[in-house]
């Protein structure tokens, strides 16, 4: 396969992964309507430097390494999950405030948050892996590899960016804020549920 029917192949399947409403979505979303969209747009350089980080993994045999350490993977699993509960279980108890309690500006509760949520899945970095074994060819060159790494990013940063500047509309974050409550015990649920299947799984693999 030609090196742009690579490109292409990548991007069309990491478009899809990016698109699909996960925690990095709702991070996104939460952030862009209930604080700001300079916080909105700090989170997402954070997911951005997430995707980075497991992308590179995934390019230099993250995969290879689990394998040979299943107990790593299991362990990342696991502080992955507790997390994503810890943070889902905050945002539904911060739905039971008064509105605009505990919602002031903080830039590096933002980056944290898109951080930690990016980091939080080590099935993101099998995803990657994954996406290059499928792909890229045995040998390919390095350059391919990290072109490929840099057009996963931009696909990441261009879609959340996006998100985030859509939902932080006055129209859209005021209908948000009407919904705050409900939204947010949605999205503290989701997390949960993220969270939880990536914890119950992993154990469940060792019963």
């Amino acid at each position: 396969m030609p090196p742009p029917a690579m490109l292409a192949t990548v991007a069309a399947m990491w478009l899809v992964a990016v698109v699909i409403p996960g925690p990095n979505f709702f991070a996104v979303a939460r952030m862009a309507a209930l604080r700001s969209r300079r916080e909105a747009m700090v989170t997402v350089s954070a997911l951005g430097l997430g995707s980075t980080a497991w992308a590179l993994a995934g390019l230099f045999g993250i995969q290879a390494l689990f394998a040979l350490a299943p107990w790593l993977y299991s362990g990342l699993k696991l502080a992955g999950g507790a997390y994503l509960c810890w943070i889902g279980g905050r945002i539904i108890r911060g739905s039971f405030r008064p509105a605009g309690e505990g919602t002031t500006a903080d830039q590096g509760a933002a980056f944290r948050v898109g951080l930690l949520t990016s980091l939080s899945n080590p099935k993101s970095a099998l995803l990657v892996a994954s996406l290059f074994t499928a792909v890229l060819p045995p040998g390919a060159p390095l350059s391919v590899g990290l072109v490929t790494v840099a057009e996963m990013v931009a696909i990441s940063l261009l879609w959340y960016g996006l998100l985030a500047m859509v939902i932080s509309a006055p129209p859209v974050a005021s209908l948000f804020r009407r919904l705050r409550r409900w939204i947010d015990r949605g999205a503290g649920t989701i997390f949960i549920a993220f969270g939880g299947r990536l914890a119950v799984g992993t154990i469940l693999e060792h019963v």
